[in-house]
């Protein structure tokens, strides 16, 4: 009953899912993988050909027509290409990096909703590989495994600049992710749950980037630095690291992290679409067509994927934008700014929905909140704008004393702090 009512509603529950065949769950899985291989390629062309719109330089236009086959014909030179195995390196941790940081990536795409409760061949499934109740937990074990690839490729390959790649990534993951739990946290508590199906049923009426919109800031400005790119990509900073952990990597091996990186952004992107931006859901106001019927059937898979490609458009345009930071501006931004930020708005957010729970009015709520909030807000502003005006008296010399009334114009001689009296210098001439 309950898998018939998740069914009627367009979404599924935890209870619709392990009641699949094993050929459907092979279907998903393939549909899924190659549905994120296809991603990569098609990402590595537009980000070639966008950025090379935003600079006036052309992009890959001789493979295929507009270059659409550069990306294969890249992938195709690298699996030819010598695989060089340096002789220092530690050779069966240097083999399974790439492994380690590409396999997690795919893992983590499982939970992801991709669509409602639909019908293939006969069976209603939900358009997703599977459910947990701590699904979103998942991703995070999963993109927090995946940096033990980068660190295992720095530290294997026995030379100073992967080494320094790998420890930057590692203190890189540690700072950003953190900032990225909070975010997230104050998603769960407003839906409640962690499963991902369930959190986009919560979004049924509101999509949670209104009123999370300050954890929706939080979460996209974590998954770039979370994804080591630009202009987060300190641990593949040519200017300093040459290239950083995967230096002395060549061939399929150094096509593998790459392959990682596009497949990490394809779903920290689609976490963000499932978390915050409604899932698979039809954006308003077509969502009011026909009582929702853009929200049933194989539509929401268009939506889907309309507002992943949208974010990892964003990716391409900080890249094509931005420069990249200074390590220490890097760690700053994570330490100093995102994580204490995300600490008070969890706060906040815990507070207004325990106060909604406790029977408040959400106006009553907001009251509550937020006029403290303000206040304290208001005192902070009073404390720093004094201490800044102390800080400007303080480094402001003292006005020197003279006996002109106006200023001296440049060239004319200096006028000493304390003058000789006319008097004396008429007595000492006579």
């Amino acid at each position: 009953m309950r898998l018939l009512a998740a069914t009627t509603s367009g979404g599924a529950d935890l209870s619709a899912f392990g009641h699949d065949p094993w050929w459907l769950v092979v279907i998903k899985t393939v549909v899924i993988f190659v549905f994120l291989m296809l991603t990569t390629v098609m990402m590595i062309w537009a980000e070639r050909r966008i950025i090379g719109r935003m600079q006036q330089r052309p992009g890959p236009n001789r493979v295929g027509p507009f270059g659409m086959v550069q990306g294969l014909a890249d992938g195709v030179k690298l699996m030819l290409k010598e695989d060089l195995i340096p002789a220092i390196v530690d050779k069966p941790l240097y083999i399974l990096a790439p492994l380690v940081a590409t396999i997690p990536a795919f893992l983590a795409f499982a939970v992801i909703p991709v669509g409602p409760v639909v019908s293939i061949f006969g069976h209603h499934t939900p358009l997703q590989i599977t459910d947990l109740p701590v699904a979103v937990l998942f991703i995070l074990a999963m993109s927090s495994i995946g940096v033990y690839g980068i660190v295992l490729a720095g530290w294997s390959s026995q030379s100073p600049y992967p080494l320094l790649g790998a420890l930057r990534s590692a203190a890189q993951v540690i700072s950003y992710e953190v900032a990225m739990g909070l975010a997230l946290a104050a998603v769960f508590l407003y839906a409640g749950s962690l499963s991902t199906s369930e959190i986009v049923g919560a979004q049924h009426s509101l999509w949670y980037v209104v009123p999370l919109f300050p954890s929706f800031v939080f979460y996209i400005v974590s998954m770039v630095g979370e994804t080591n790119r630009a202009p987060f990509d300190l641990p593949e900073a040519e200017s300093e690291l040459v290239a950083g952990f995967h230096t002395e990597y060549a061939s399929i091996k150094f096509a593998m992290f790459f392959l990682a990186e596009y497949v990490n952004m394809t779903t920290v992107s689609a976490l963000a679409v499932t978390l915050f931006l409604g899932g698979w859901r039809c954006p308003w106001p077509l969502s009011l067509i026909d009582n929702g019927v853009l929200n049933t059937g194989w539509w929401p898979v268009l939506w889907f994927l309309g507002k992943v490609f949208a974010l990892l458009f964003f990716y391409i345009w900080l890249r094509g934008t931005l420069p990249r930071l200074r390590y220490d501006q890097f760690m700053k931004l994570g330490w100093k700014i995102l994580i204490p930020f995300s600490l008070v708005w969890l706060m906040v957010v815990a507070s207004f929905r325990q106060l909604s729970n406790s029977g408040h009015s959400r106006i009553q709520s907001v009251a509550y909140v937020g006029i403290p909030i303000a206040l304290i807000f208001l005192v902070g502003s009073f404390i720093v704008e004094n201490k800044q005006v102390q800080e400007a008296e303080e480094t402001v010399p003292a006005p020197a004393r003279s006996r002109h009334p106006i200023p001296v114009l440049t060239g004319a001689s200096t006028v000493h702090d304390n003058p000789a009296p006319v008097e004396e210098v008429t007595s000492e001439r006579s």
